[in-house]
């Protein structure tokens, strides 16, 4: 058989007489029954498996079994190999099944053992060695079991070797990443929440620029890609990171992915403050009602995860508007709309039009043309605000399937920013309810989205009042105020949460790098 040269043999599955094939060169093994003389055509219950889902083939013990009846009897020994391959269910779930192919001769077994594990050694994408942080605290505490039953197998069977750390205080894997001789993993995995993910981000992509000689105060930099991927093992509250990459919040899903070697391109957002970076952000970036709320609740841990429904309901009910200017640069290179209701899946055609584009733009900037920025007008947007929201991604979980903005792009250079202005209590709530249906969340008169590359935000403080006559009253009567709609109180400053950090600065300056950070 030539290198591209299909390859056809009648085998048995399951006591069950069926041809099987395998395509090179459409990398694709197919099977089928077939009770009669030749192979036949493939029928409508046909089975077929890409070879970059199948995990590890591996030649079958066939010892002390005895197969002397029935449709056995024709083969005087046996011979048999099973092939580990990644079966797909339903809502994005991934599950690992294994199919036994029995041979009556020994050496078209060992054929079909060296093709198959030919093709699999060209797939180059897939992790030998990885490096595994594990968070033992986040979320219900469940970490280390999750990796141990669900993940470890699956890396053992595809001949993956690791080197575990469990984390025992906060930024315990940032700082291990900063020291460690990271050249040797060809991955990093990360098992934990939103929060452990961001640690892990922050570690690699602040080691990258450090080695590189980058100065991550300078919001103009550009950053230096990182060569390593992240994987992410969902063992957190929300897994908000992990829903809106994979789909769904499943440990074997997602660690089926990492041994295929999946990946995605994901922008990151530098957050400065007077030419001082704060963070990094890949997910949300909220001021006002998701501000209060992390902050708020950073306050109740002793309360546990349902620390964060009390902090939500405490915030609606308080409803506190922000005022602020916003300016920002429209991302003019982006294909898409926030609201084309199109999501961004594998092989997204507008994460690889904007990325083109994007990169034109920058040649022309080094070659001394005018620089996009200095092209391109900025806009301002000046009022009171419930919230301001900056997504990355669609920040996707199962409380909200669709997430904050399900057209966000995890790879074309540009962030979904979304300004709730002041409105009533009952329209606030209806904005919310939004997010767990399938309605259009930016369908209201008060929301504005934009998808932009930069923006800025400079809160306005409270003006003191209580000379005038308004200011007594409010003083007087507490939070009840008489602005229209009815219940919103103005309040001097909120926090800003990001990726579920708590940043404090009330004027911040973020920027949007297409840095080819990869999630695995």
């Amino acid at each position: 058989m030539g290198a591209a040269e299909p390859l056809r043999s009648v085998l048995w599955v399951k006591q069950q007489r069926c041809a099987v094939s395998l395509d090179p060169a459409r990398a694709l093994l197919r099977w089928w029954r077939s009770p009669g003389p030749g192979a036949g055509a493939p029928g409508a219950d046909a089975c077929s498996v890409p070879i970059s889902e199948i995990i590890t083939v591996e030649e079958t013990d066939i010892n002390g079994k005895h197969y002397t009846s029935g449709k056995w009897q024709k083969m005087e020994k046996p011979y048999a190999f099973t092939v580990h391959r990644v079966r797909r269910a339903r809502q994005h779930r991934w599950r690992w099944a294994q199919v036994t192919f029995w041979c009556p001769e020994e050496q078209l077994c060992h054929l079909w053992l060296q093709t198959l594990r030919e093709l699999l050694e060209k797939l180059t994408s897939r992790p030998k060695h990885l490096l595994v942080f594990i968070n033992p605290f986040g979320g219900k505490g469940q970490g280390k079991r999750i990796y141990e039953r669900k993940v470890a197998p699956l890396f053992t069977l595809a001949s993956i070797t690791t080197e575990i750390i469990v984390t025992e205080r906060a930024n315990h894997a940032k700082e291990s990443l900063y020291e460690l001789n990271i050249d040797k993993y060809d991955g990093i995995v990360c098992v934990g929440g939103d929060g452990m993910f961001s640690e892990v981000l922050h570690g690699l992509v602040g080691r990258t620029q450090r080695d590189a000689g980058v100065d991550q105060d300078q919001p103009r930099a550009a950053l230096v890609p990182s060569p390593l991927r992240i994987g992410i093992i969902p063992a957190g509250s929300t897994d908000c990171v992990c829903y809106s990459t994979v789909g769904t919040n499943d440990a074997e899903t997602s660690a089926l992915h990492i041994v295929v070697g999946d990946s995605l391109p994901m922008d990151v957002s530098s957050v400065h403050h007077n030419s001082t970076l704060l963070r990094y952000s890949v997910s949300l970036l909220g001021y006002g009602f998701y501000g209060d709320i992390i902050k708020d609740s950073e306050q109740k841990r002793w309360m546990g995860l349902v620390r964060y429904d009390f902090s939500g309901l405490k915030t609606f009910l308080s409803h506190h508007c922000y005022e602020g200017t916003v300016s920002f640069l429209p991302a003019q290179h982006t294909v898409g709309s926030p609201r084309d209701r199109k999501p961004c899946r594998a092989g997204c055609f507008v994460c690889r039009q904007s990325k083109r584009q994007l990169e034109e733009e920058r040649k022309r900037s080094l070659y001394g043309l005018e620089s996009a920025e200095e092209v391109e007008e900025w806009k301002v947007v000046c009022g009171q605000f419930l919230a301001i929201n900056a997504t990355n991604m669609s920040c996707a979980c199962p409380r909200s399937p669709q997430g904050l903005s399900p057209a966000a792009h995890l790879g074309d250079g540009s962030s979904d920013l979304i300004l709730i202005r002041k409105c009533s209590r009952f329209n606030f709530l209806r904005f919310l309810v939004r997010h767990t249906n399938q309605g259009d969340q930016f369908d209201f008169t008060f929301v504005e989205v934009y998808r932009v590359k930069k923006f800025q935000f400079v809160s306005k403080p409270a003006e003191d009042k209580d000379g005038s006559a308004r200011g007594r009253g409010k003083k007087r009567l507490g939070q009840l105020c008489s602005d229209r709609p009815p219940c919103c109180c103005a309040v001097s400053s909120s926090a800003w949460n990001c990726d579920g950090e708590v940043l404090s600065s009330p004027a911040i300056e973020v920027r949007v790098f297409f840095v080819k950070t990869r999630t695995i």
